[in-house]
């Protein structure tokens, strides 16, 4: 379909599908409006992650999805309203996927090294390129507009709490350290996650990608209870 052609074309590195290549309109499509709806999307979030939303284009997006204008703003009344809803349905759907809903069950450092490792090996030198697209929209947004900015800041705290929670229980189940302030604890690691990524970015090195993501491993490693707890 228009929004899987749209994603899917940043494949390269051998065949390794990229990283930023979670949607398509069939994992949630129901109906041909909402399919109009869903193309729009995820054509908009890949517009958006190229180009930021200043600069994305209402016409590329068109192009690509073969949708009209006035279709468009049917389902967006205006481009922000079309910002919006890539954050709040998109962006945030795939954070709480990838790092909220693994650990509300095991070990929460084992969950925390799988993850780590498995986004990394998964990143493609474009994946790198183009950055997070939740971090490019909070530096580019948070100053120009209050919308974006209480979006963004709601994601992120979700993001740790969600985190805090799972230390929490860690704690609780004699699997995290005890002495631990989970909530610090949780926002030194998202602000981690996020700063490697942004300084894989501008290196455009996979390698920086991995040292930092290994740094960080080493540091949630220390997070787990000592035997004697």
């Amino acid at each position: 379909m228009a929004a899987e052609r749209v994603i899917g074309k940043r494949d390269g590195n051998g065949g390794k599908k990229a990283f930023w290549h979670f949607w398509g309109c069939g994992r949630c499509c129901a109906a041909p409006s909402e399919e109009t709806r869903q193309q729009l999307l995820a054509a908009a979030f890949e517009e958006i992650h190229r180009f930021g939303f200043q600069s994305a284009s209402i016409s590329r997006i068109l192009k690509h999805t073969g949708v009209t204008k006035g279709a468009l703003y049917h389902y967006f009344p205006s481009k922000k309203a079309l910002g919006y809803a890539v954050l709040d349905e998109m962006i945030r759907d795939r954070m709480r996927e990838l790092w909220i809903e693994p650990l509300q069950q095991g070990n929460p450092v084992d969950v925390l090294v799988d993850t780590i490792n498995t986004v990394g090996r998964q990143m493609t030198l474009e994946d790198i390129q183009l950055g997070c697209p939740l971090a490019n929209l909070s530096q580019e947004m948070s100053a120009v507009d209050e919308g974006f900015r209480e979006r963004l800041d709601a994601i992120y705290a979700e993001w740790r709490a969600g985190l805090a929670a799972a230390l929490r229980r860690g704690q609780q189940a004699g699997q995290v350290r005890g002495d631990i302030d989970v909530e610090a604890t949780a926002v030194m690691v998202v602000a981690t996650l996020e700063g490697c990524l942004a300084a894989a970015k501008n290196a455009q090195s996979h390698k920086v990608l991995m040292q930092c993501g290994q740094a960080l491993i080493h540091y949630l490693e220390n997070l787990r209870a000592r035997k004697e707890e």
